[in-house]
């Protein structure tokens, strides 16, 4: 089986800047690609060309950092809700102790 060729983020830049000038199918030839990907190059980069071809499937570091503060801040508000309710049922088991030494 044949390994799978990888292209890095310059070269499918390139590809793209090219269409500006030659069709897909020129394109493809010259750069023995298959016309489809180039195009599945091109829709990705209109959908989003800041993060276009980041590579690996990695998130961007930006991303990353906000994934783990979003899940710190789900810890801490998991945290001030229990103990809220510990603090509710140590009220209320003190409030008890009170009523039965009174």
């Amino acid at each position: 089986m044949a390994k799978r060729r990888t292209f890095n983020r310059e070269f499918k830049l390139e590809i793209l800047r090219q269409l500006n000038t030659k069709s897909v199918v020129e394109i493809a030839k010259e750069n023995n690609i298959h016309p489809k990907i180039i195009y599945k190059w091109k829709d990705e980069f209109e959908k989003n060309h800041g993060r276009a071809f980041a590579g690996h499937g990695k998130i961007c570091k930006l991303e990353a950092e906000l994934a783990q503060s979003q899940r710190l801040v789900g810890k801490l508000y998991a945290q001030v809700d229990f103990l809220k309710k510990a603090s509710e049922m140590l009220k209320a088991r003190l409030a008890e102790e009170r009523v039965k030494r009174s």
